[in-house]
């Protein structure tokens, strides 16, 4: 540091140390915000590394200042009135408020946050900010790209120990709740031509029901308080799906698409997709943001309403811990429970997803490139 920016810099932690007003640390801290714009325009990664410096300290120091405000406000409202005597209206307060000084709440609770740090962990901070400064001087693409990338991977472990704890929560209650429900109705469509009534109808497969009758399923009773619905629906059925969505006590969010490889029937257009909506219920999480699953599915038709083994792959890597089950199903799958005319009887009653199973976005990925 040159030896006038290091008399500058004394100058300014002197004046912190003797700051006795919140307004006299803000104004500090605003000449230090001035000066960092000025040092990025003029590229001086030296007096930007100074105001970033002075910058935080100010703000740290207002955050103390705050805090004995609020202190104070609340001593000189805990009086109460002598017993027999008469309420008096307090006088009016000369405290100044945030709007006065200036501060938004945001800054106000970031400052406090500053001023409540270990002397330790606030200097680790400084220490850590400046740098970033100084590279975002020298480098701001590559700083800015390092930031998001930073935030993204702290984001990411965030919501996976969310779901991890989620996971565990669940599993640890005295009856069994799913965090995690797929569920493929027997949805009753009506056809018209002769193909439709020896070929294509559900009803030639297996027992279908009645949409009041799908709507009684309880399965509020066995989802737990936060938990995802994945629930399959024709073209011709969407407005039916949603509603039963709704009745089961979910709320819509999204949904993917099943991109067959060929065409099916239909009225209007010859389906050749399914949708998988999506629905929650309480705080379950979201994924991280940028390790959301691509919105359509591209695989083969098979048997009559079987459906793609990618959809599976997308649900296990989004809750790789949230028990899981699976209604109307036809097998049993590693880490699911089955339930259904056709699930096979055998199997745990829940078993947590094997070292096989493919839990992970980058299988996930290559699962659905095929």
């Amino acid at each position: 540091m040159s030896p006038a920016h290091l008399v500058k810099y004394d100058t300014a932690r002197k004046a912190l140390a003797e700051a006795r007003r919140v307004d006299e640390a803000k104004g500090i801290r605003d000449k230090a915000v001035a000066l960092q714009v000025y040092a990025k325009q003029a590229k001086n990664t030296e007096l930007i590394d100074h105001a970033t410096d002075i910058r935080l300290r100010a703000e740290r120091r207002a955050g103390e200042l705050l805090r004995q405000m609020e202190k104070a406000k609340g001593s000189r409202g805990s009086g109460r009135p002598k017993k027999g005597g008469s309420a008096k209206r307090p006088p009016k307060s000369s405290a100044r408020t945030l709007a006065d000084l200036g501060i938004s709440k945001t800054q106000s609770s970031r400052w406090q946050r500053h001023a409540a740090m270990t002397e330790k962990d606030f200097e680790e901070q400084v220490a850590k900010c400046r740098k970033i400064a100084v590279a975002a001087c020298e480098n701001p693409r590559g700083v800015l790209r390092a930031a998001k990338a930073a935030l993204h991977e702290e984001k990411r472990k965030h919501r996976a120990m969310r779901e991890q704890q989620l996971g565990a929560k669940q599993l640890a209650l005295p009856k069994l709740k799913y965090g995690v429900i797929l569920a493929d109705p027997p949805w009753n469509f009506e056809v018209w031509s002769d193909k439709g009534l020896t070929n294509t109808s559900a009803a030639n497969h297996y027992p279908i029901s009645t949409l009041e009758e799908i709507k009684r399923l309880d399965v509020a009773s066995i989802a737990a308080d936060d938990a995802v619905l994945f629930l399959w629906a024709t073209v011709p059925m969407l407005p039916e799906a949603l509603e039963v969505m709704k009745t089961w006590g979910f709320s819509y969010v999204s949904n993917i698409c099943w991109n067959k490889d060929r065409p099916g029937t239909g009225y209007w257009v010859r389906n050749e997709h399914e949708h998988l909506l999506i629905g929650k219920r309480g705080k379950i999480p979201a994924p991280a943001a940028g390790d959301q699953p691509r919105s359509v599915i591209r695989a083969k038709v098979r048997r009559h309403s079987q459906k793609p083994d990618e959809s599976y792959l997308i649900i296990e890597a989004m809750f790789p811990h949230l028990p899981k089950i699976e209604l109307n199903a036809r097998t049993r799958r590693d880490g699911w429970v089955a339930w259904g005319l056709e699930a096979p009887t055998d199997g745990p009653a829940y078993a947590p997803p094997s070292a096989t199973t493919a839990n992970t976005t980058e299988a996930l990925d290559t699962a659905l490139a095929r």
